[in-house]
């Protein structure tokens, strides 16, 4: 007997039994739907969170003051990142591939505009913000040359933080606000840019560095240099070798300016893009394959609902296997007949489950603003196989009672 015979006995078997065959198909289809919908949420959320990533800017160095891990028994450094760190690091005379760096001093601070008043964030920063950042001003004006050398009272709101000062559709600039009982004149106003893994980058307010450091904050360390929370390091390309040469020199210079003999006492962290990134997609592609495999475990239970119709299905067709091994059906036909049945619920199912897997991912994304869903060609194909992986497997008991059952004694069952 042929492959499409079997195919054709099969789907008439199942035809008879229509209920049965769907109640069977059930895990399979909530099996593979759940594969599909979760692991593409799982795939949107690592593209939602590797964009925000992205968002910071492009070809990115972080240097930040604290060290993430103290393997010294020695008493912590304190952490202190310096003004003059950050212009050490922008000299080309010790750092070598770097295109621009750009300080910033961020604190939260109560914001006034005549009643209404807010905590925001206040960065101090430096023109290149705009361009490291990829944060552009939308109205006005950015932080100039001329208002850090003047440390200039200027401020450049971001778009939340202007709706809470100026409702009712007010217009900012040339406006007065007070921060920390110091007036600033508003001079521009920032695109819409949205949160980020590290802030609401509209919910802050932009000054120049200098006058955030001189008038605003005034910290500074034991030596009397300003201190700020954080350097963008902007590396002329993307290339990982590159990244990499940028952090090792920047950490050579830092434990230099420093001090620091041993690596473990840093006081300082240095990571590029690309590293923060990396870990990002590590720990989403973890979730993604949690996801999956729970979602699997149903795939499991539909396999077990398979096997036991099918040892049903033995059973009630006793008879029939007995006539037509009787009539010269060898023991190969009769294993692949039921072999194909047992495929064929399970790729049916398979088939009606990436129907419910699309849509229930275009459901989840209904509910959300900020994770889309990816449906990818290889989840849709991974969840199709492991079904048709799963009917075999489950399949193969059965089948092979059924192909071991001797004619004489199934022509007798009654």
């Amino acid at each position: 007997m042929n492959l499409s015979e079997s195919l054709r006995i099969a789907l008439r078997a199942l035809a008879s039994n229509k209920m049965r065959a769907l109640l069977t198909m059930l895990g399979i289809i909530i099996g593979v739907g759940a594969v599909i919908a979760l692991t593409s949420v799982g795939e949107g959320v690592e593209s939602f969170v590797t964009g925000q990533f992205q968002g910071l800017g492009s070809n990115l160095v972080f240097v930040v003051p604290g060290s993430l891990e103290q393997t010294s028994e020695r008493q912590p450094r304190p952490a202190n990142l310096t003004y003059k760190d950050a212009l050490a690091i922008a000299d080309p005379l010790l750092i070598q591939d770097v295109q621009a760096v750009v300080p910033e001093s961020s604190r939260t601070q109560l914001v006034v505009h005549g009643k209404k008043e807010t905590y925001t964030t206040i960065s101090g920063v430096t023109p290149e913000y705009q361009v490291v950042r990829n944060f552009f001003v939308e109205e006005g004006e950015f932080v100039t040359d001329e208002a850090m050398s003047s440390r200039s009272r200027a401020a450049v709101l971001g778009r939340a933080v202007a709706e809470r000062l100026f409702p009712n559709g007010g217009y900012p600039i040339g406006q007065q606000i007070r921060i920390g009982n110091i007036p600033f004149r508003v001079i521009g106003l920032m695109e819409e840019k949205g949160r980020t893994a590290f802030n609401n980058q509209d919910d802050t307010i932009f000054v120049p560095l200098t006058t955030a450091l001189s008038r605003l904050y005034r910290s500074r360390d034991k030596h009397g240099n300003y201190l700020i929370s954080i350097a963008y390091v902007q590396v002329v390309d993307d290339k990982k070798e590159t990244l990499n040469a940028v952090v090792s020199e920047i950490e050579e210079l830092l434990r230099q300016r420093h001090r620091i003999t041993f690596a473990d006492d840093d006081d300082f962290t240095v990571f590029s893009q690309a590293d923060v990134v990396s870990i990002a997609q590590e720990v989403t592609q973890v979730l993604t394959v949690f996801l999956g495999a729970i979602a699997a475990i149903s795939l499991l239970v539909g396999g077990i609902g398979i096997m036991n119709i099918m040892l049903v299905s033995v059973t009630e067709r006793t008879r029939e296997i007995g006539i037509r091994k009787a009539v010269g059906a060898k023991r190969r036909d009769i294993l692949l007949q039921f072999l194909i049945e047992a495929m064929v619920l399970s790729m049916i199912g398979g088939f009606i489950g990436i129907g419910l897997g699309v849509a229930g991912s275009r459901v989840i994304a209904s509910l959300t603003e900020n994770i889309n869903p990816v449906v990818s060609l290889q989840n849709v194909l991974l969840a199709t196989g492991f079904a048709a992986v799963v009917g075999l497997f489950f399949g193969i008991y059965p089948a092979t009672r059924a192909a071991a059952l001797h004619p004489i004694e199934a022509l007798r069952y009654e």
